[in-house]
């Protein structure tokens, strides 16, 4: 096949040509873009939190009548009394917030007071004894807190803890070199030895912007005194259901004066991680929705046109035909027009898919597109388009040169 009377005829279909090469750049701009997002999307998804999921249940319990410090403290015990007499209860503790939550608290850490001198964020979460075996959390180096290292701080107050345990991912960016076990960290004035580190604990958010610290988490051994606490429970194996019909029932028989949102006052750790990522989850699907559609308007366009100018064409197809051409030429001319203007545009595309990932990074901090995505675009694109355009080209292939030739 000779490339030159190719683009001899598509010189005379100049506005055509455009308008085609331009939507298949347009559209590998955007889906290139797309799977990158949702790639992302579905990765995140998929991050484990460290804990034992499967087993958790998360109760949000707010006191009524405004009680005081000392009230919350012993209201709170004996909610925990109550909490293990549940049958199928295996632990439980009290804390501020917990992985994938969308709730908690911040802090800076680093090796000195000086808060301006801090080598890592931490979401940090007020935890006791009961807190590691609760959540199955896997310690790799040091102790669990002890009973008598557990302090209370209201909501005013400061905590200033004398131990504590991180996630392995804040021990490395802390001490890189060397374990982390037995140094002093600062989040507050006074040092916080490091007597525990463990495998992994996620942080309580999702959001983008912090995936870069999401795997650093403090445990504090304390216990918080204000009017709202989120109780953790580990219940034994294949008793979820059974525990989530006698809990709240039996909470409220213990004390009347709180309230536990019926809506979402009590949910399961995997509801927990479907609310957590469920924007997510619906860019993934919308990304993934308008990817399908502009492929598809993309290739109904490429059959479109190449119907349109078969059916121009087909005087110049008899003629060729009865000088000799075969019916493979006259299907490979078709095809070789298509792929020299889907390589046109998969060309812009290449460059406008830079350019919105550019954009994209500038306004949403996301990462920097991946060259195998714009790859897997271009050869996506050069096959829908010679998918498209092959329908029409082996109609016109079959085109006998009377019939053609008696249209004219």
């Amino acid at each position: 096949m000779q490339i030159k009377p190719v683009l001899a005829a598509l010189r005379h279909h100049k506005a055509g040509t455009l308008l085609i090469a331009m939507q298949i750049a347009l559209t590998l701009a955007i889906v290139c873009n797309a799977l990158f997002i949702i790639h992302a999307r579905l990765a995140r998804l998929s991050q484990p939190s460290g804990v034992d999921e499967p087993s958790l249940l998360v109760i949000g319990n707010e006191w009524a009548g405004k009680p005081d410090t000392d009230q919350i403290a012993s209201l709170i015990a004996a909610d925990l009394d109550t909490l293990r007499k549940v049958p199928g209860v295996a632990n439980v503790y009290a804390t501020n917030a917990v992985p994938l939550g969308n709730g908690g608290n911040v802090l800076g850490m680093g090796h000195s007071p000086d808060k301006f001198q801090r080598v890592a964020d931490s979401a940090y979460y007020f935890a006791d004894e009961n807190t590691l075996p609760t959540l199955g959390l896997k310690l790799v180096e040091g102790r669990n807190f002890r009973p008598d290292e557990i302090g209370q701080v209201d909501g005013k107050g400061t905590i200033q803890p004398s131990v504590v345990i991180i996630t392995r991912e804040l021990a490395r960016l802390m001490f890189p070199h060397e374990s982390a076990l037995g140094k002093p960290v600062y989040i507050s004035a006074r040092p916080s030895i490091v007597i525990g580190v463990v495998e992994r604990l996620r942080t309580p958010f999702v959001d983008s912007s912090m995936a870069k610290w999401a795997d650093n988490s403090t445990l504090v051994p304390y216990r918080w005194l204000i009017p709202f606490t989120r109780y953790v429970v580990r219940v034994q194996p294949g008793q979820l259901d059974e525990v989530m019909h006698h809990v709240r029932a039996a909470l409220y028989a213990a004390n009347r004066m709180r309230v536990i949102n019926p809506k979402d006052g009590m949910r399961t750790f995997a509801q927990v991680r479907e609310q957590a990522y469920r924007d997510d989850r619906g860019m993934a699907i919308l990304m993934s929705g308008i990817s399908v559609i502009l492929l598809l308007i993309t290739g109904a366009g490429i059959v479109g046109l190449t119907s349109f100018w078969v059916g121009q064409r087909r005087k110049q197809i008899g003629v060729r035909r009865a000088l000799g051409a075969t019916r493979h030429d006259i299907l490979s001319y078709f095809l070789t027009e298509n792929l020299l203007i889907a390589v046109c545009g998969v060309v812009m595309g290449g460059v406008l898919a830079v350019g919105l990932n550019l954009w994209l990074m500038k306004q949403f901090e996301i990462d920097r597109l991946a060259p195998g995505y714009v790859l897997a675009g271009v050869v996506t694109l050069l096959l829908l388009g010679q998918a498209a355009v092959l329908a029409p080209a082996l109609r016109a292939s079959r085109v006998s040169p009377v019939e053609a030739t008696r249209s004219v």
